[in-house]
């Protein structure tokens, strides 16, 4: 079974490799999900699976995350002093959404995760674009900014590019300013939802075998070794394929797997 999961874990990062790099979706979306179906096939009990899906989904963004942060930095994506007083907020918004999601139960983690799925993606269905002519807002709204996405981000695994995108580009920052800052901030999100994660579940019984913490060890290597290589084939294929109405097909189906898990639990 370990190598079961090990192999459906390639197969899994290679799909979310190519969807990020072909429709620039955060992986998270996809994974959650599918890492809930597998651990519970995997005998895991229902209340430990989701709090794992998360965090093991937070870990695989960690590396994608920063090398991407990289190549944003190289290319001036990245206005430090805007990412700068947005970190402070979501590292501590991340531990606090990872302490949250420690303590809720199963059925409410699940919910909560299938409604605002569904919220993104007829957002993403809609194509709705956000542009504004408001100043950026004051290091205090920033804050309170940050620490939102963070909460969110990390009680449903994902990066926050998806919130931060939107809510940078409202204030009038360029849009690849706005992505180059949401990635960043991934980063971040990711560091401190995983390790909060990680200490959350040190001590927690009934988690399988080759797991740290929340983290399920074998999951996060079958997707990192494989999301890392295909990102780049998603890009190319962007450059062939209808994006546009792939995103909005993409974005049924997510709609489809979130009422699937609200009505399963």
């Amino acid at each position: 079974m370990l190598l079961t999961i090990f192999v459906v874990c390639l197969a899994l990062g290679a799909v979310v490799g190519v969807l990020a790099g072909l429709l620039g979706i955060g992986g998270g979306l996809v994974i959650v999900p599918a890492l809930v179906y597998l651990l519970l096939e995997l005998g895991v009990d229902q209340n430990l699976a989701m709090p794992m899906a998360l965090a093991t989904s937070l870990a695989t963004i960690i590396l994608t995350a920063t090398s991407a942060s990289r190549a944003h930095h190289k290319n001036g994506n990245i206005p430090w002093h805007v990412a700068r007083q947005l970190m402070v907020g979501i590292a501590i918004g991340a531990a606090v959404g990872a302490l949250i999601a420690d303590n809720s139960s199963s059925d409410a983690l699940t919910k909560f995760f299938a409604v605002t799925v569904s919220l993104l993606a007829i957002y993403m269905m809609l194509a709705v674009k956000v542009s504004g002519e408001q100043p950026l807002p004051s290091k205090t709204k920033l804050l309170v900014i940050g620490l939102g996405t963070g909460i969110l981000s990390s009680l449903m695994g994902i990066a926050g590019g998806s919130i931060l995108v939107p809510v940078l580009t409202y204030y009038s920052l360029p849009v690849r300013h706005s992505i180059g800052v949401a990635t960043i901030c991934g980063v971040v999100v990711a560091l401190f939802g995983t390790l909060t994660f990680v200490v959350a579940g040190i001590d927690q019984t009934g988690l399988p075998q080759w797991s740290l913490g929340y983290v399920y060890l074998p999951a996060l290597v079958g997707i990192v070794c494989t999301s890392v290589f295909f990102a780049p084939i998603g890009v190319k294929l962007a450059a062939r394929l209808p994006v546009a109405l792939l995103k909005k097909c993409f974005a049924g189906f997510l709609l489809l797997v979130a009422i699937k898990m609200y009505f399963s639990v």
